[in-house]
């Protein structure tokens, strides 16, 4: 009974259509007005005249008036078309967050179908500056000025639909890791949630500005629409889309969602997120394929046998899961490259170390100090590691438009894995490369802190200071300051403490991006958008800050970077088609995170801060962040290839992409390579999980 573009040429009886008048207000953020809109597939809009049924309203149905917004035991409202009767519940507030359920019952009472959408719509007055979140999918403008990376973007009073550029933006609800919508104004704000689908089909996320007005307004839309363009992936805007259902004749439909109230604090979404998470998991059951010990050693074995090359000790980024195509080795379809951080090299090789170690397995630590070698033999002119690895050309820059550009938070996560390395063993080698960079980065820091995001590989130069890709920095400052204290008498790294003042010099500077709510710059290929994998560099930044120096502050900016991490973080499984793959093989998606508004596809890279979401939740007192840690665990336990032929790969492979939404590829795929971060993160995340936790990330 669902239709969407293209829809049936069949004429839509005008009478549904009339204009009503508009919205009313409603007791949820200031001065809130809640309007519901019957839609038809050419886009026309009637407003229902809504009236509030309250216990003071004699005969019945009265204006909405203080009595109605004074009511704690819960509001109803009616009105109706020519064709349909609407009835809206509104819950009282619950004294946690505020929420109120809404519930909106509509029956056809035409005499022939029907085909249209509803539209539930909160509007804030006042508004001239909104800030935005819909949890995976956008925060604040979204795109900032001059991010490299096209992705829808807000700018007031701008409908530059072919540059993405929007006032308004409508989405399906799948690519959102909570389906909400937020918006808040100086005096505070409210927020929309539903379910990804309901009784019409897919549900929609909408937010719009009228800088005129100087109104804002979020919407949830049954079933969805997607405006002013569609998103793919690419920076081609393809054509809007719209969806309706067909209503038959007397039919009825309930749809639920609820309503919140705002603070002006931006923070505020992080307990009605939690909340949601905590009433809808029993509902999302995930179940793991394997046990964390089995995974380690499937992952430890893919690691090995399909990124691992000693020729010349490198962990190939790629690996097909078609190894027959070309030739038989696969090497056509595999990528002949290797960052040092990041997508593959040196946090991953010390995964390996570490299972190598722990199950006594010398192929494994020979292969992973191999790597670790290479990368340390190889510095680049101006002292720190250099970006990427290429077969036939050897070590270059990162993936950076800019020339001799290397990545600040490649470099950082590849330092802070070597120095955790060095926990282990300590070939000379290793600790001159460590050395190196935690001095080349610290000499080159800013009075203010930052330490920049794209370094010049020969001269050193900091090339560009945008963005908070230096989180990295801090917990590789930092826990080089940690060796010193742990093996005192054994040459540490830092015997002075000067790294660690850089650690804390560079915290406090990036903690402006962390209290904005808006941390970017961490992964290579989006530019500055807002990324999951800036949420994790900074749990990592700031508890490593703790860790060090016990400081409260550091503690909080900890507990709000991971709560603004798990905003990507989906909070309920998604509804995959039965005949897809992930569909087939019933993926449950509660625990995988949206890579980001760019990428939107479920990745696995949040399982690289396991160990300190534990740690936070033990500092914390609060069980939660450890939790969602485990939750994410057990999430990417499935698709690790068991046997070769599972699901089309080779034991030990480890996908990076699952497609929860029409971006990049057909929701229900999954990408067919293997990545050497994708299987060394689940390697990493399940060694420390097996081995105590604070002796592998002190």
């Amino acid at each position: 009974m669902l239709a969407s573009n293209p829809v049936p040429d069949e004429p839509v009886p005008d009478s549904c259509l009339l204009p009503m008048t508009g919205p009313v207000p409603v007791p949820i953020g200031p001065d809130t007005l809640l309007g519901i809109e019957i839609v038809s597939p050419a886009g026309q809009r009637a407003s229902v005249h809504l009236v509030a049924r309250t216990p003071n309203s004699v005969g019945g149905d009265a204006a909405l008036d203080d009595a109605a917004l004074d009511d704690k035991t819960g509001l109803t409202l009616t009105g109706e078309t020519a064709s349909f009767a609407v009835t809206v519940r509104l819950g009282p507030a619950t004294p946690d967050t505020g929420r109120r359920d809404l519930r909106i019952t509509l029956r056809h009472r035409g005499i022939e179908p029907v085909e249209a959408s509803v539209r539930v719509q909160l509007y804030l007055p006042q508004v001239p500056d909104p800030w935005w979140l819909i949890p995976g999918l956008f925060y604040g403008e979204n795109r900032p000025v001059g991010c490299g990376r096209v992705f829808p973007r807000f700018a007031a009073g701008v409908n530059d639909a072919d540059g993405l550029i929007s006032d308004h933006w409508e989405f399906r609800a799948d690519r959102s890791a909570t389906p909400a919508v937020f918006a808040w104004g100086e005096q505070g704000g409210a927020a929309l949630l539903t379910t990804e689908t309901s009784t019409v089909g897919l549900s929609g996320l909408g937010l719009q500005h009228d800088a005129d007005a100087a109104t804002a307004s979020i919407a949830l839309t049954f079933p969805y629409a997607e405006a002013p363009v569609s998103y793919d992936g690419s920076a081609v805007a393809l054509p809007a889309m719209t969806s309706s259902y067909r209503w038959q004749p007397g039919e009825e439909v309930r749809l639920d969602c609820a309503a919140y109230p705002l603070s002006p604090d931006r923070h505020g979404y992080a307990p009605i997120l939690a909340e949601t998470h905590r009433r809808w998991s029993a509902q999302a059951p995930v179940k793991p394929w394997v046990s964390i010990g089995q995974a380690a050693d499937l992952a430890a074995f893919g690691l090995l046998r399909w990124h691992y090359d000693p020729d010349p000790g490198v962990l190939l980024e790629t690996a097909g899961f078609d190894r027959g195509i070309g030739c038989p080795d696969g090497r056509p379809v595999d990528r002949q490259a290797m960052h040092v951080g990041w997508v593959s090299g040196l946090p991953w090789a010390y995964a390996l170390l570490v299972h190598g170690r722990r199950t006594d397995r010398d192929e494994e630590v020979r292969a992973a100090a191999k790597v670790i070698d290479f990368c340390c033999a190889n510095l680049s002119p101006s002292g720190t590691f250099w970006g990427v690895w290429y077969r036939g050309r050897g070590w270059s820059q990162s993936w950076s438009e800019i020339p001799n550009g290397l990545h600040a938070r490649t470099l950082g996560e590849a330092t802070l894995f070597l120095v955790r390395a060095l926990q282990l063993l300590r070939p000379p080698s290793w600790v001159a490369a460590a050395r190196a960079n935690l001095d080349a980065v610290a000499n080159r820091q800013r009075a203010d802190g930052n330490v920049g995001s794209i370094h010049h590989a020969l001269s050193g130069e900091v090339l560009s200071w945008q963005g908070a890709s230096g989180l990295t920095w801090v917990s590789a400052l930092a826990e080089a300051g940690g060796l010193a204290l742990s093996r005192p008498h054994s040459g540490g790294l830092d015997p002075d403490g000067r790294y660690l003042a850089a650690a804390e010099r560079a915290g406090d500077y990036y903690a402006r991006f962390v209290e904005s709510e808006f941390i970017c710059g961490a992964p290579e290929d989006v530019d500055l958008a807002p990324t999951s994998e800036d949420g994790y560099a900074a749990v990592m930044a700031y508890l490593s800050l703790y860790r060090r120096t016990g400081a409260r502050r550091w503690l909080e900016l900890a507990r709000r970077s991971a709560d603004w991490m798990l905003t990507f973080r989906y909070t309920y499984n998604v509804a995959f088609e039965p005949h897809t793959l992930l569909g087939t093989y019933r993926f449950a998606s509660r625990g995988a995170d949206q890579a980001s508004p760019a990428n939107q596809h479920l990745h696995a890279y949040g399982l690289i801060c396991t160990a300190e979401l534990i740690e936070l939740s033990a500092a914390l007192g609060d069980p939660s962040y450890a939790d969602r840690a485990l939750e994410t665990l057990a999430c990417f336990r499935q698709f690790v290839a068991r046997q070769d032929g599972d699901f089309n790969a080779y034991r030990g492979m480890v996908s990076e992409r699952y497609y929860q939404t029409a971006c990049f590829q057909p929701k229900g795929m999954l990408l067919s390579l293997s990545h050497a971060w994708s299987v060394g993160v689940l390697l990493l995340a399940c060694e420390q999980m097996l081995g105590p936790v604070s002796s592998v990330i002190r």
